[in-house]
This record gives structure tokens, sequence and C-alpha cells, in this order.
């Protein structure tokens, strides 16, 4: 088919480019928590100091009306994670202060500008504070060492290892190393009560030894409404199985007699993860997501109910798209995000009724309903940092009501997005993203095509969105004056289950000729110099460039991040449940398979100049992939350069190393493209 192309955001007009100095300084707006009567909601803004190379949150009292926000807390402190008490006129959060192995406690405040008072003080700290209905305690996670269940034992053990002449990790499980840390070191978490006025902290889950979601702790656990009970998910290990999984948990919350009971989990028997629990404003049942395929991380969520006088699971909602952070709004409304054509979407969903689309455009987060009626969320696109937005009850447009990055962008220029859509490989319509550099216009008379970088995203199940990240922000990139290509290639996810799925076992295949596809038609279009292109990515995104190198002498360099190069070496990645899915086989069964698909089997055509960056604390992606990678291309005699990260996992966070990782990027794209 012939090309489609549509304009997404306008070029917007300024003097300064936009740097990683620029970037990097622009505040961080997190998710809005509105106030019991919807009158202003509580926002937690984060900003980097790029010279003592850390980040501190600050919380806001942000009013609906869009009038100016109100700082509440110190710029001197790390401040996030705000829940409203009861009665409005109080608030928890967590504090960190500015010492060196200080941990994040819980602190309550009133909106009278008092002096915050800590109310913990726990070896490993605190997440999620909430309130309980009553308003007269908080309920929130703790971290314990596993054997160590109280925080004075705890606190003990973590001093008695720092001091450890030796620190050995050994274990016999099959996970057992997640992201960037060491799972056999023993951390578990709790969930933890304490009376505000009795200053009783309590246990709620003594003996047990679960996890919570490893990629993020805060959102897990859900009080009901009479506060008789909490629905929480947690990770563990079904030995039956031989699977990790994440279930849903009940624990009864009584806080009067000082009793704990254990948790139950109500989803035992189900074949992969549920998590999510949210009761319903009427406390009868539990809302939670399913997902059924536990060798297939992206399989797509299904919405269901517990009936908590049944015990009947009800499946509601099962849709091709996939529901995220749902939370229940006026009655019989559920709100929630779903990604869509690149997009993260606002969707309000009724039982039994199709979700209606509400707010489409950019990326959406941290949805939270209010007592009035109305929905904040933040809301983003590649060329807008997210801001704090609100859609009125019964409104169609919803409002921007925070203004905190204008002033960092303040005469920045930014390049114009367009979408398009062109065939790809087997015949199959893909989209893809293009931002110019600021001030081309590829419509112009005379218009010449310009240079040209690919960036490609890892997962593979994940998506190039409209949305404005400090990780291979597409803008930056074009201001150093590329055509920037985002190809949201097949294996991708916000297309549907079928659209992701169809690559497993065969990931060099689809996804090479989609983006090669893709080339093709913005050279055709007469965007791109044909002579100086450029292909990068990360994760998956760096296996796809690896690929490329074996397969293609188009492209006049390349860039990959932490990107898989030997498929038989990433058995030693973090979390191999579903690696045989993947790569289309095991080691020990289909070799041929694992080869076939590697890119390190297709070394003799590697010929195109590499930058490769990798950080030493990658469990993901481990960094002995990017350097046997780096050492057969100079081996071969390849043009290459190795970035290492000692202090970095997979992905590059620290603002200083991202700064260098950026300027090393930006050299090695001009060395070669000019």
């Amino acid at each position: 088919m012939k090309p489609q192309v549509s304009k997404v955001h306008a070029a917007r007009l300024g003097t300064k480019p936009l740097t990683p100095e620029t970037m990097w300084k622009v505040p961080r707006v997190g998710a809005p928590v509105p106030s019991p009567d919807g009158s202003c909601a509580l926002v937690p803004v984060v900003v980097h100091d790029l010279v003592t190379n850390k980040a501190r949150g600050r919380l806001w009292l942000v009013p609906a009306d869009g009038s100016a926000a109100r700082a509440l807390t110190s710029p001197d402190a790390d401040s996030r994670e705000a829940s409203w008490a009861p009665d409005g006129r109080r608030y928890a959060f967590l504090r960190k202060g500015p010492e060196k192995d200080a941990k994040q406690q819980v602190h309550v405040a009133s909106l009278d500008g008092a002096e915050p008072e800590r109310v913990t003080d726990l070896p490993l700290g605190a997440f999620d504070p909430q309130w309980t209905p009553d308003g007269r305690g908080l309920v929130f996670g703790v971290k314990l060492l596993r054997g160590f269940d109280t925080a004075d034992s705890t606190r003990a053990e973590a001093l008695r290892r720092k001091d450890a002449p030796t620190k050995p990790h050994v274990t016999e499980d099959r996970v057992f190393r997640y992201w960037d840390t060491w799972l056999v070191d023993g951390e578990i978490v709790r969930l933890f009560h304490l009376d505000l006025a009795t200053r009783t902290l309590r246990d709620l889950m003594p003996g047990t030894n679960l996890w919570f979601d490893w990629n993020g702790l805060a959102g897990n656990f859900d009080i009901a409404p009479d506060g008789s009970e909490i629905a929480f998910a947690a990770i563990f290990f079904d030995d039956t199985r031989q699977l990790l999984r994440t279930g849903v948990f009940l624990l009864p919350l009584d806080t009067t007699s000082g009793a704990a009971a254990a948790p139950r989990c109500i989803t035992t028997d189900h074949p992969d993860s549920d998590f999510r629990p949210r009761y319903t404003p009427c406390g009868t049942r539990v809302l939670y997501g399913m997902q059924e395929d536990p060798y297939f991380y992206a399989d797509h969520v299904r919405l269901q109910t517990y009936d908590r006088a049944t015990g009947a699971h009800v499946r509601r909602l099962d849709w091709d798209l996939s529901p995220a952070h749902w939370e229940h709004g006026a009655p019989g409304d559920v709100w929630f995000e779903a990604e869509k054509d690149a997009r993260a979407v606002l969707f309000r969903w009724r039982d039994g009724a199709e979700p209606e689309e509400m707010v489409r455009g950019g990326t959406l987060g941290g949805v939270h309903p209010a007592s009035d009626g109305a929905v904040w969320f933040t809301l983003g696109t590649m060329s807008t940092p997210a801001e704090v937005w609100r859609l009125a009850a019964g409104a169609t447009d919803p409002v921007r009501v925070t203004h905190f990055t204008d002033a960092a962008l303040d005469g920045v220029a930014m390049g114009e997005v367009r979408e398009v859509r062109y065939t790809g490989a087997g015949d199959e319509t893909i989209q893809m993203f293009v931002v110019f550099p600021p001030g081309h216009d590829p419509d112009a008379p005379g218009a010449a095509p310009q240079p040209m970088v690919h960036v490609i995203h890892g997962g593979p199940h994940g998506v190039s969105g409209d949305t404005f990240h400090p990780r291979w922000n597409a803008q930056v990139f074009a201001s150093w004056g590329y055509v920037v290509a985002m190809v949201n290639f097949q294996g991708s996810t916000s297309w549907g289950q079928d659209f992701a799925q169809r690559i497993q076992g065969t990931w060099g295949d689809r996804p090479f000729g989609d983006v090669m596809l893709g080339t093709d038609t913005l050279v055709s279009l007469g965007w791109a110099d044909p002579a100086r292109m450029s292909a990068t990515g990360a994760s998956y995104g760096g296996y796809l460039v690896a690929w490329i190198a074996g397969h293609t002498d188009r492209f006049r360099c390349l860039v990959n991040h932490a990107g898989v190069f030997d498929s038989w070496n990433q058995y030693a990645s973090d979390v191999t449940q579903g690696r045989a899915r993947s790569f289309g086989g095991e080691p020990w069964d289909r070799a041929d398979v694992l080869d076939r698909w590697s890119p390190a089997r297709f070394a003799s055509g590697f010929g195109t100049p590499m930058l490769v960056s990798h950080g030493e604390k990658d469990y993901r992606v481990p960094v002995g992939q990017g350097l046997e990678c780096y050492a057969i291309l100079k081996a071969k005699g390849v043009a290459a350069r190795l970035v290492h990260f000692p202090d970095e996992n997979h992905w590059i966070l620290k603002p200083t190393n991202s700064l260098l990782w950026y300027a090393e990027v930006e050299s090695w794209l001009r060395r070669w493209m000019t």
C-alpha cells in the first residue's frame, strides 16, 4: 500500500536545542492523588541535580481549577508516595533525608504548614502508605530480611552483613536474581499497621515470605471500604508447576485485638499471574487483573471479580487490548489506561459493556478518579513532558492543571512529529513515528533528504510510544540534525495479542523486515538520505541492531545498548521462564533454532562500525552479551567502541552517566554520518 502519513505534533519554535542537559533539568511530574472532596490533588514532582547526581521529590498541592500550585514539603528532603487521610486535612507520605544511607520513612503532615512528623524508623524503609477508612491508622509495606522477622533483628543482621568479611551468594532457586538485585540476600515484604494514637506498630503477615511486584512496590494492595480486610498481590514460586507467578491474597485487618491471621491466596489454581486487586465501592467484590500464559509476559490482561461472600470468580472483561492501573470511579464506572496505536489511552468501562475511549493522544499515566466524578491523570507526548490533567464529570475534553515543566523548556525548539503507516513484512500494516530536526520542513520546496537514525525499542513486546522520556529521547536525537524513525515492528504491543505474539521463536524475522521496509519508505518519501543512515537500539532493540549487523551493510554505523547477542548465553538472564517460547526451543532440544536466530552466529557478516554500551549490574541482559559482541567486532577488525557503566543496570539511570551516554552516541553518529 502507499504510505499513509499524518501529522501528530507540530514543530515548536525556539532558539535553543533540546540537549541532554536541558532534558535532565525538566521536572518529572508524578501521579496526582485527588483529595477526598476532589477540590485538589497531591502531586509529587521530581527534579535531578546534575552536580550531586541525585533525584529529589517534592509534594505539591494542586487545585482543581488550575490555579497556582503550592509546595507542601521541603526541597531539602526527598518526598514521594502521598495519600490523603479520610478527613482531607492530613496526608501521609514517604520522606528520605539527605544522609548517605537514609531510607524512606513514613511521615504524616497536615495542610496547615506544620513540620511533618516522622512515624516510622525502619531499617530497610517503608513504601506505599495508605490510611485505614476510619483515619486512625496507616497500612504500608515494609522490607525485612528473611528469617529476621522484626525491625530490630533485621537492623542487626543488616549491620552484620555489611561488616562481614565474605559476602557469597548461595542458592538452589531457579530465580535467584532480578534486574539488578540478588534475591538470595533474603529481602521479603510484609504489610504493617500503625495505630497513630498509640504508635503501636504491628506486622500483619508474620511468618510469610512473599514479595510485591519487583518492577514497582506501590499499588499492590487495597483496603476494604469497611476496613475489615486487605487484598494484595504478591509474587511466589509455584513449586508444583515450577513457575514464578503472582497471586491475589486476602488478609483480615484486625486493628483492635492485635491478632494476625495468615493471608489466604484466592487464585492458587489460576494458570498465571493475578494482580492489582481493588475493592468495589460497596466492598462486596474484588476486581483484579489476570494473565493466562505463564510463558508470554505480554499476554493480554483480563479483568475478573472475586465475590467475597460466595468465593466465585467471574470473568468481566476479555479484550484484545490490555487494561492497566484500573481504579473505581462513580458507581459502576472503572477507569483504566490501555495501550492503543502506540498511545496510552484513557478508557471508562462499565460491566457488560465495551470500554469507552475517553482521552486519546500521547501517553497517560497515574489515573485517579475523584469523588466529584472527575478523573485526574498525567499526560505527555513525544514533544511535551508529562503534566497533570483533569477530565471533569460529563466533560469530553480534559484540562491541563499544572505547568511544572514550562520554565525548563522555555525557548527550546522541538521537531515536527509525524505518523506513517506502510506495508511491512508479510504484508502487515506497520506504524512508525518520525521526528524531524527542529527547523526542518520536509514539505518545503527543495527540502533535501536528511541523515536518518532508527531508534528501535526493546521488549520485543513493548512500543515506541508517543511519550517524552529521558532514555532514548527522540527529540534529543532530532536536535542533533537527524530524522528519527521509531518503527513499531511486529511483536510490539498495543495492536492486540496476535500482533505481539507472532514473532515468538523467530525474533530476527519480521521485525528485521519491518525496519528494512520502513527504511525504504523513508527514502521513497524523500525524507531520509540513503547514504547517511544508522540504526540504534537497546535490549531487544540491541538484539535487532546486532542482527542487522550480520545481515546488511546498508547503515553507516550502529549503536547497540544492552542488546541480546548470543541466545545461548542469554540463559544467564535473571528470568528464564518463557525463554524457550521466545527463542523457539531450549538449548538441549532445539539448538538449531537457537542458532538460527542468534546474532552471534552471523558474525561473518559484521562490517558496520558499532558502538556497544552496557551496564555491569544488568541481570536482564547480562553484561557478557555486550562484551562478547564488542570483542568479536574487534577480533574481526570492525571499527567498534565500548562504553561500560560499572554502576548501572539494564537502563542508564544516573544523570551524569546518562549525559556521558548521550555524548558518546552523538559523537559516534557524527563520526560516521558526516
